[in-house]
């Protein structure tokens, strides 16, 4: 089973102190959660300010800072509130060339135009699928044998609510024959029971402060190399 570090998402230092922003601050929290025992690593590239990019010499030099210093797959976001305009956003994506694979939000529009431009650039795809008409969507766009895993990741489920909103989805992914490997994880709340959940399954999973800032006993975390820690305590990452 896979377990993926997911370093920073679209957060800032005001959320954890701990967030890694800079590139020095990624490569860093990167090496030290694959010592941990991550084997991939998700990030949010920012440029010299802070702020998110899809931009190809901001994305690239992240990556390959990132994979200087740790030697596993480096994936990123596509998400659409880093560059709103679809047009703009697949000529940023188009020009990609460092990413091993990128996450596409399936509930997000144009999500079929960005997997393909991903396909185009030799870039693998992280289909994402928060629910179950996303699953519909991922088998409409015809692109599903193409994706590297799909990432079952219903987001802002409560805890109680997880594990049957989780059920749904694994339902629809199997009914449209979508086969692909699947990884499974939550945020807030819910991103313990999930990941545990994940665990019981046999699925990859992933952990980090772009999911939860906390500890699976509610302690408040120091940061990722401790999430992952904690994840590897609970099964995650193992053969």
């Amino acid at each position: 089973m896979l377990l993926q570090a997911a370093l920073n998402g679209p957060f800032t230092k005001d959320d954890h102190a701990a967030l890694p922003v800079s590139i020095e601050e990624l490569a860093r929290d990167a090496a030290a959660c694959v010592a941990a025992g991550a084997r991939a690593v998700h990030v949010h590239p920012r440029d010299d300010d802070g702020y998110e990019r899809l931009h190809a010499d901001v994305v690239d030099r992240v990556v390959v800072g990132i994979r200087e210093g740790c030697e596993v797959p480096v994936g990123v976001s596509t998400g659409a509130w880093i560059e709103p305009d679809l047009g703009r956003r697949l000529e940023l994506i188009r020009a990609w060339r460092a990413p091993d694979y990128a996450s596409v939000n399936l509930s997000e529009p144009g999500a079929a135009r960005i997997m393909q431009a991903l396909l185009e650039a030799g870039i693998g795809i992280e289909a994402g699928v928060w629910t179950v008409e996303d699953a519909e969507r991922l088998a409409a766009a015809g692109l599903a044998p193409e994706v590297t895993r799909i990432l079952v990741e219903p987001l802002d489920v409560s805890a109680a609510d997880a594990i049957p909103v989780i059920e749904r989805i694994h339902s629809a992914l199997d009914r449209l024959n979508l086969s692909a490997p699947r990884l499974q994880h939550g945020d807030g709340e819910a991103t313990w029971v999930l990941l545990t959940d994940a665990v019981r399954r046999g699925l990859d999973t992933r952990i980090g402060l772009e999911d939860t800032w906390y500890e699976p006993d509610g302690e408040r975390t120091s940061g990722n190399e401790a999430l992952v820690r904690a994840a590897r305590r609970l099964g995650a990452g193992t053969p």
